[in-house]
């Protein structure tokens, strides 16, 4: 009997430690799924983001899916990590989809920007559609890796807005905003906005204010009704300054089908601009999304993703440009070799 007890408290146990072992590793980042020396063209993603992170001498690459990636030199990465831990019974809900994250350095701590979705609220209609529960949070961790939680703000726009895409800028009022769009899909001319943020990025302060419209843009285009005109989209801003100290924003759209990115430039160097549309796009076809970054060996670079079909399935490639913001422009000089 003492020997069947054994045996079978032997069996328990086992499983016992199985079971812990897969929690562990769903808790532990999804340590079973990450995978390393990963060449970047082989990482499916969307609006990836990179922080090059002055304390650890690593890069962290984020974007859709509150997924994270580590590299120490831009071409292999490890990953993907899952760095979200978001509040369940707050209104993004269980399995909010995760779209456009960055993560900002600021005042020694790291701030995740990311668009979240709950599929489950409605926020408004409009003609006749239903549209889903969309925003801009910010997640807060004291390390680059995560795990990221919110604060504690419950919404930084109002909820019944659809807002996406926000970034982080701090102006020359030494102040931060969150940058932001207001989604094309209710209010039919996308929109770019600001809002003050808290000293500590816990919440916002006031109203938004816009900055420009989809429909400023002089590249973009679509055609509606046989009327051909520039596209509502307004998608992915991030905020720079030249050389020269000008304040520039890259900002995506679409031309027709083909994603396609621009860039405006504020006349009085601060965020109220006004904001003034390049004429034509900054980037080549099909390349959108994109953000800015310094290398640890002082290159300036642009991430962004591109389209693209592969066995049937329509995904998204993150790449890297090589750029120039020395002089009064931000110049793009070709894909990095």
């Amino acid at each position: 009997m003492k020997i069947k007890f054994l045996l079978l408290s032997g069996i328990v146990a086992f499983f016992a430690a199985l079971n812990l072992s897969a929690q562990v590793s769903v808790k532990n980042n999804s340590v079973s799924s990450v995978r390393a020396n990963i060449p970047l063209d082989s990482i499916r993603l969307s609006d990836p983001a990179i922080l090059a992170d002055a304390q650890t001498k690593m890069y962290y690459m984020t974007g859709t899916r509150g997924r994270l990636w580590k590299s120490k030199d831009l071409r292999l990465w490890e990953g993907p990590f899952q760095v979200v831990e978001q509040d369940k019974n707050s209104w993004m809900g269980e399995k909010p989809d995760i779209w456009a994250a960055e993560l900002h350095a600021y005042k020694g701590k790291y701030y995740y920007f990311a668009t979240f979705t709950n599929h489950d609220v409605k926020a408004d209609t409009s003609n006749g559609r239903s549209l889903e529960r969309r925003a801009s949070h910010v997640l807060m961790s004291a390390q680059p890796d995560g795990p990221y939680r919110p604060m504690n703000e419950e919404n930084y726009l109002p909820a019944e807005l659809l807002t996406l895409d926000g970034t982080f800028w701090v102006d020359k009022d030494g102040k931060p905003y969150m940058i932001y769009c207001h989604e094309w899909l209710q209010n039919d001319n996308g929109t770019m906005e600001k809002i003050e943020l808290k000293p500590d990025l816990s919440g916002s302060i006031g109203k938004g204010k816009i900055l420009f419209k989809a429909s400023d843009s002089p590249w973009s285009r679509e055609k509606i009704k046989d009327e051909i005109r520039p596209n509502r989209v307004t998608d992915g801003p991030y905020l720079f300054r030249t050389g020269t100290g000008r304040l520039g924003m890259i900002w995506t759209s679409w031309v027709y089908n083909v994603y396609t990115q621009g860039v405006a430039y504020s006349e009085s160097g601060t965020l109220d601009g006004p904001w003034i549309q390049e004429k034509e796009p900054v980037t080549p076809p099909n390349f959108g999304h994109g953000m800015l970054f310094r290398t640890f060996e002082g290159k300036d670079l642009m991430s962004v993703h591109s389209h693209k079909e592969v066995d049937g399935k329509y995904v998204r490639i993150p790449h890297l440009f090589e750029v120039d913001l020395s002089g009064d422009k931000l110049v793009v000089k070709g894909l990095l070799k």
